[in-house]
């Protein structure tokens, strides 16, 4: 089940999402680091060409590792009814998963153990069930989302059912099946990956590992936090050279990731809100930040008068940014994010406090760790992204609530050594993986 020279070789099935690819990448290049031979599984046609230019790279960056393509039988969207291309994805390669046994029984030398992504796991398991092949999942969100989707459709106490992804509540959306099946398939799996560690999600993990919310419930190993990789540096020089010309912590980094959609209409109050803080901020808006139908672009739908005012007063990026290399910068103070799990991680390891707008999925809950740490705040009350519309004058009376807040900033440098010493030291995957290994050599 190891290689002959007893090294372990470790082979990666990612979905499809940067949000689910990212962490992948970074765990691999930890699993390297700790001497295992790799072969990572990519499914063809990838959806975006953000993920297809990354593994590209990736691959490049590391020739050791054995790339083994995937083609799964294509769906009709319509006759799936799934209209996300990045949930059409995911159940394309659910519905083809038999197709990976003549791939994974052809490796050479024999797989170790293989990391599913959580998004395929209820059609996965049998496959490897078959082939004695142990699987472990990448969870590539909270502790405390874990938590939920380990007793899912049940709630644990401790999450609030307005917490939970408004898909959820729709028991008829095949999200929600495809959630179920995967919750109801955990117990098969030899054990449970995530980016987080004691420190970051203390009450959550222990409630994990006592199995007091599900029976047979797999170990969980705390990883985190993962370190971006050198390859994933975008050179934006403007934006790095107008923070090196702000004061220390006087910046708001506005960024609500890749695919959040937003109204003309709370564009504009954010934009407002930023220019009322009276904060320096840097805003990056990225492709899907407008809605499709809009045609608009973002001076058009701000207007001249306040696209002035916001030139007078931040810088707006259009483009896509290393959002690690920013927050690493002094001048960077706060953060308002829709909090994914991996921008929450990032300002915990810089000590950025963060002002939590969830949009979708994971994010309320996402952001309730941030606001039960006290390093940031959860704003519940501005609903799911275009639920509602928050006026510019809340929003920045909270900017100026988050970046005047000198507890918050205490609990952030705390957070941030802890983090620090975490990916110093590689505790997490090291006993981890020792741990494997004993199991394994049992076997």
């Amino acid at each position: 089940m190891s290689s002959s020279d007893g090294n372990l070789h470790v082979a990666l099935l990612p979905s499809s999402g940067m949000g689910h690819l990212l962490p992948y990448l970074r765990l691999a290049a930890s699993l390297i680091h700790h001497q295992c031979s790799l072969t990572l599984f990519t499914t063809h046609p990838i959806v975006s060409s953000a993920e297809s230019q990354l593994i590209s790279t990736f691959l490049s960056a590391f020739p050791q590792i054995t790339q083994k393509k995937f083609t799964p039988i294509p769906l009709d969207p319509v006759a799936a009814n799934i209209t996300d291309p990045f949930q059409l994805q995911w159940e394309t390669i659910r519905q083809s998963a038999h197709l990976l046994s003549p791939l994974i029984s052809s490796s050479s030398p024999p797989l170790s153990f293989i990391i599913t992504d959580v998004t395929l796991m209820s059609s996965v398991i049998s496959v490897t069930a078959k082939l004695c092949l142990p699987n472990y999942i990448l969870f590539t969100s909270s502790a405390r989302m874990l938590s939920l989707f380990s007793c899912f459709p049940s709630i644990p106490s401790s999450i609030p059912k307005e917490s939970l992804p408004p898909i959820l509540l729709d028991s008829n959306s095949s999200f929600t099946k495809n959630f179920s099946d995967n919750s109801g398939s955990l117990k098969h799996f030899n054990g449970v990956l995530i980016n987080s560690f004691e420190e970051l999600e203390k009450e959550s993990l222990e409630m994990l590992a006592s199995g007091n919310l599900t029976k047979g419930l797999p170990p969980v190993f705390p990883l985190g936090p993962f370190q971006p990789l050198e390859l994933e540096r975008i050179s934006l020089l403007a934006p790095l050279k107008w923070l090196e010309n702000q004061e220390e912590s006087s910046v708001v980094y506005v960024s609500f990731g890749s695919r959040t959609a937003m109204s003309k209409e709370q564009i504009r109050e954010l934009g407002n809100g930023l220019v009322l803080s009276g904060c320096k901020f840097l805003w990056v808006v990225k492709s899907k930040v407008v809605d499709k139908e809009e045609e608009e672009g973002l001076d058009e739908i701000l207007g001249h008068q306040l696209m002035k005012k916001i030139e007078n007063n931040g810088l707006v990026v259009k483009e896509w940014v290393d959002q690690w290399q920013i927050l690493s910068q002094k001048a960077v103070g706060g953060f308002i994010s829709h909090c994914g799990w991996n921008s929450v991680v990032e300002a915990a390891c810089h000590g950025i406090p963060v002002l939590g707008w969830p949009q979708q999925g994971d994010q309320m809950i996402n952001a309730e760790v941030i606001e039960a740490g006290g390093w940031g705040l959860c704003m519940k009350s501005w609903g799911w992204g275009s639920n509602h519309l928050v006026k510019g004058v809340e929003i920045g009376d909270k900017i100026k609530e988050l970046m005047g807040n000198q507890r918050m900033k205490m609990e952030c440098a705390r957070i941030s050594e802890v983090a620090k010493q975490r990916s110093k030291a590689g505790e997490g995957c090291e006993n981890m993986l020792k741990t494997l290994f004993q199991s394994l050599t049992k076997s």
